[in-house]
């Protein structure tokens, strides 16, 4: 275009226009004092779409205690150690279960810096501005993620309880330890570069990588402290003995009169009380983190797969895409996924929770939400109407257009189901503690899912078999798409 400055500036007497219209309208007004004095989100909730919501499903899963990512961006990782909590929390019993998010967070900052220098050695030729050598320096080894990486991670190291890893001050707050270490990575990035372009071969390349690594070693052992080789492991099972339970008076042996002999009431629960917990117990000494992962998880990482529901013309449903560059741990290979239509994706969600297992999603957690409050629905915060206007992008525009990108991942629970079937409302465990939400759990709207959930975490069980037979074809390969862009916190 070749129209002038004063043809592209705003112009006064528009301005002016402007200002008139909006103080025209008594609405504009009521809506301006209510979002400059509480903001927006408070300004735009509507009390209708909030009771149009209540927190109750007709599938619903029991799980442990609410977990917290704090400040850090590891979501994908807490949601994914959120569902398999779930299957080995039933499967042995237990009242409460948390594994130790910080053990994979350290092997995945050692995995994605080792991965990110054989990127660099992969990509010598490439400039330094063009958009795959950018997209692979964009954050070597920042902390977003996808379900396959933390797969990939948990078959290579296993798997440890919180107790014999906790938390530290980095792994609750992340910037600080991430950003010294990209820092270093990219140094590391030049001089390979610089080696390569003074004639340096590939052996003396690789050399030096492996020396960089140790300093990466360095950095997140200071950061994190080391991980266990081994550890012990205790827990207590729940006491679901009949005779523990609570008198209820009914037994013709605690109607007597004289009760002397308390082992003649078969429900009394004070017959040889001593304090002492008698529930039984699991234990084990010195074992190691797969060997944990191996005995007391009762799913498999690799039995899942990966669905999509991105409705872009660049993506063609019912094909399967593999990412160039998108791997954690370079030896796993790059991430996959199937892109299917809304009803398969859905249908695959609401077969799992009926089977009784939790899923992993992902989407965009920033769109039409209330996170203090825990509301997911376009009709609880209503932007439309405190701004006078409509938006009315779909899911294809919020992809193509960077507008609604995956940035958090949380896990699926439960569901509700309506007259005819089909849900109508979704309940979402998050891992932003007990406060954020109702007690850690948001309520999410049907119409919120179609619109803004884009991947899914499913046990391949519960795909229908063309879904299924699509794993195993050839994928297509597509250049590097982080659907973790952001990170949510």
């Amino acid at each position: 275009m070749t129209t002038d400055a004063s043809a592209r500036a705003i112009k006064p007497e528009l301005l002016r226009t402007y200002t008139e219209d909006f103080n025209k309208d008594r609405a504009n007004l009521i809506a301006a004092d209510a979002a400059v004095s509480a903001g927006v989100l408070k300004a735009a909730t509507d009390y209708r779409g909030v009771r149009a919501l209540p927190r109750d499903f007709s599938i619903e899963l029991k799980q442990g205690s609410i977990t917290n990512q704090e400040r850090s961006g590891r979501c994908w990782m807490f949601a994914s150690l959120n569902t398999l909590r779930y299957e080995l929390m039933h499967r042995w019993n237990l009242e409460d279960f948390e594994f130790s998010e910080t053990y994979l967070f350290f092997w995945d900052a050692m995995e994605k810096s080792n991965t990110y220098l054989e990127n660099v050695l992969r990509t010598l030729d490439e400039p330094t501005d063009s958009r795959l050598f950018e997209a692979i320096n964009w954050g070597p080894s920042d902390d977003g993620g996808w379900w396959q990486m933390f797969a990939a991670l948990v078959n290579k190291y296993g798997l440890v309880p919180k107790s014999a890893y906790p938390e530290s001050e980095n792994s609750r707050n992340s910037d600080d330890f991430k950003q010294y270490l990209n820092s270093k990575l990219r140094e590391f990035a030049a001089e390979l570069r610089r080696r390569s372009a003074a004639g340096a071969g590939e052996d003396e390349l690789r050399t030096l990588k492996d020396e960089y690594m140790g300093t990466v070693y360095r950095i997140c052992a200071v950061s994190l402290g080391e991980p266990p080789e081994k550890f012990d492991f205790f827990a207590r099972t729940k006491d679901d003995d009949e005779d523990d339970k609570k008198c209820d008076g009914k037994d013709e042996s605690c109607k007597r009169e004289d009760k002397s002999d308390a082992k003649a009431c078969k429900c009394d629960k004070n017959k040889d009380k001593t304090g002492k917990d008698e529930r039984p117990q699991i234990r084990e000494i010195g074992i190691t983190p797969l060997e944990f992962y191996k005995k007391y998880v009762p799913v498999d990482v690799n039995d899942f797969a990966t669905l999509a529901n991105a409705p872009l013309k660049s993506r063609p449903f019912n094909r399967r895409y593999r990412i160039r560059f998108s791997a954690n741990v370079v030896e796993a290979g790059d991430m996959e996924f199937v892109n299917v239509p809304l009803d398969v994706f859905k249908k695959a969600a609401l077969d799992q929770l009926t089977a009784g297992h939790p899923i992993w999603f992902a989407c965009d957690c920033t769109q039409f939400a209330l996170r203090k409050d825990g509301f997911f629905d376009q009709s609880v915060v209503r932007v439309d109407q405190l701004f006078g206007t409509e938006f009315t992008g779909d899911k294809a525009h919020g992809l193509e257009y960077g507008d609604s990108p995956s940035n958090h991942a949380m896990t699926f629970t439960g569901v509700n189901l309506g007259e005819d079937g089909k849900p109508n409302r979704w309940k979402v465990e998050n891992s932003w503690g007990k406060d954020a939400g109702k007690d850690g759990y948001y309520v999410m709207s049907d119409a919120w899912f179609d619109r803004y959930v884009t991947e899914l975490i499913i046990r391949k069980e519960y795909l229908d078999d063309a879904t299924r037979a699509l794993l195993t074809t050839e994928p297509v390969e597509i250049d590097p798409w982080q659907p973790l862009t952001r990170r949510c916190r």
